[in-house]
């Protein structure tokens, strides 16, 4: 751990020495100067942690001038850096001054040593905190200014994230029915807000339902409502989620675990837009647009026949799929850090940054639990890693991806230690290695790369490896 570093100035060679030996046993860094402008030169050159000077030097031995004007000095040089004053000839007047001009705190001459250390104790272990806090905050604003305003929280630096966010604003604009497919933990849902609160239907309510954690008999007061004494437990009215959603977006999780007695009731609700709550002959609109998501392979469940092929062409107006984890390498670094920010902010603890080889390991990591798997574990850190730096070996990961540890391994060409190719001539070499990695599977390729097939293909052409 590094010592402390204290800067001292005073005139008198004996409070030198004798500040120098009761700070030296304490373990602190010592630099001590005689006169305010060694002080200042000094700082040009040295970082130290804290400044303890006297009040009076040669030119005027009671007035306190020239420590005050040397704190002023100070500040306009650094003015995090804390400040302690002393002196012999302390008055109230002089005291004020010293604060007001900047400094942290004021010890008279001679000294109460345990009185010193606590003083400069204090004033270390403050300038720390503000230090932290003040990195914290502008993490916090590199984060909203890359990804915050425009995409509500959504980190999309990939260049699959930023394809399927453009066509998700586009989809915004109109009322068809879209259906997100992709592996679980993708965010599926956070994207289905999205879009929701980029169309005309913002101002009404978002209403997601885990169509899996809806007991089949619940079904329909669940999704209609259902009116009092409608059935033995319906002891209030209550409101279905097509009411609550009203205007608005409604948001069908976990789309293929519906039931398929259930499925032809809510084809029902799609195709006449109209509903009945339990108990009540009388209709209500259905004014709703519907979001549905699912990591199911729908069309084998149609073929199975645990999926209704009327209700999957009603909801598939438009389908597209999110993107796993590891086909954004770009955004799991700052993903990484958004998370860390975020719980520190929970839990009120100072998030540790990420060594480079943590980063490297984070994207060559397959994230079969995708961004959930990555909260968790970015939360788990900081209470895990005591230290201010999290290591590659913190992880603890062990599912490397082949795609990327390997590529570096086997690669013929250490494109690093080929500073003559030019920027053309590593991507060539890039795709080859990449698409004999994955058995010339083009998709699979792409998608590695982060690339949609036609942007793959046009590389692909770029280069004359069609």
């Amino acid at each position: 751990m590094k010592n402390n570093k204290i800067l001292i100035a005073d005139d008198d060679l004996n409070i030198i020495a004798s500040l120098k030996y009761m700070l030296s046993e304490e373990n602190f860094d010592i630099l001590a100067m005689s006169t305010p402008e060694a002080v200042l030169e000094n700082l040009k050159r040295e970082n130290v942690d804290l400044v303890l000077i006297d009040m009076n030097f040669q030119q005027d031995t009671t007035s306190g001038s020239e420590g005050l004007q040397l704190v002023e000095a100070i500040q306009q040089f650094d003015e995090t850096l804390p400040i302690i004053v002393m002196t012999g000839w302390a008055t109230i007047d002089i005291a004020v001054d010293a604060m007001r001009a900047g400094a942290k705190d004021f010890i008279q001459k001679p000294w109460n040593n345990e009185r010193m250390l606590s003083a400069i104790n204090t004033q270390l272990k403050l300038a720390s905190i503000d230090k932290k806090l003040n990195r914290l905050n502008q993490e916090n604003k590199l984060l909203r200014s890359q990804s915050f305003p425009k995409n509500n929280g959504i980190i999309a630096q990939s260049p699959a994230m930023k394809t399927l966010l453009s066509s998700l604003e586009e989809l915004a604009k109109s009322d068809m029915s879209i259906l997100l497919t992709g592996d679980n933990g993708t965010g599926k849902s956070m994207l289905a807000s999205y879009v929701h609160q980029q169309s005309s239907r913002a101002e009404n309510s978002f209403v997601p339902v885990n169509m899996g954690a809806i007991p089949e008999s619940l079904f329909e007061s669940e999704m209609f409502g259902h009116l009092k004494g409608a059935f033995t437990d319906a002891k209030e009215n209550r409101v279905g989620r097509f009411e609550m959603a009203e205007q608005g977006t409604l948001f069908l999780d976990e789309l293929a675990n519906i039931p398929m007695a259930q499925q032809a009731k809510l084809l029902r609700v799609l195709e006449e837009k109209k509903f009945e709550v339990v108990g009540s002959s009388k209709s209500l609109s259905a004014d709703v647009r519907i979001i549905s998501a699912t990591n199911c392979d729908l069309a084998k469940a149609i073929s199975e026949q645990q999926f209704r092929q009327d209700l999957f062409y009603r909801l598939n107006t438009i389908q597209l799929r999110i993107p796993s984890l590891h086909e954004r390498i770009e955004d799991i670094e700052p993903l990484a850090h958004y998370f860390l920010q975020r719980f520190s902010a929970k839990y009120n603890i100072v998030a540790p940054e990420l060594s480079s080889d943590a980063v490297n390991k984070l994207q060559q990591y397959t994230w079969p639990g995708n961004i959930r798997e990555l909260s968790h574990l970015m939360e788990k850190l900081l209470f895990t890693c005591k230290k201010t730096v999290i290591g590659g070996r913190d992880l603890l990961l062990e599912n490397i991806h082949p795609s990327a540890s390997e590529l570096d391994e086997n690669r013929g060409d250490k494109l690093a230690n080929h500073s003559s190719l030019s920027l053309d001539e590593i991507e060539k070499i890039s795709l080859i290695s990449r698409l004999k990695h994955h058995r010339g599977n083009a998709t699979e390729t792409a998608k590695s790369l982060g690339l949609s097939r036609s942007g793959f293909y046009r590389r692909m052409s770029k280069h004359g490896l069609d």
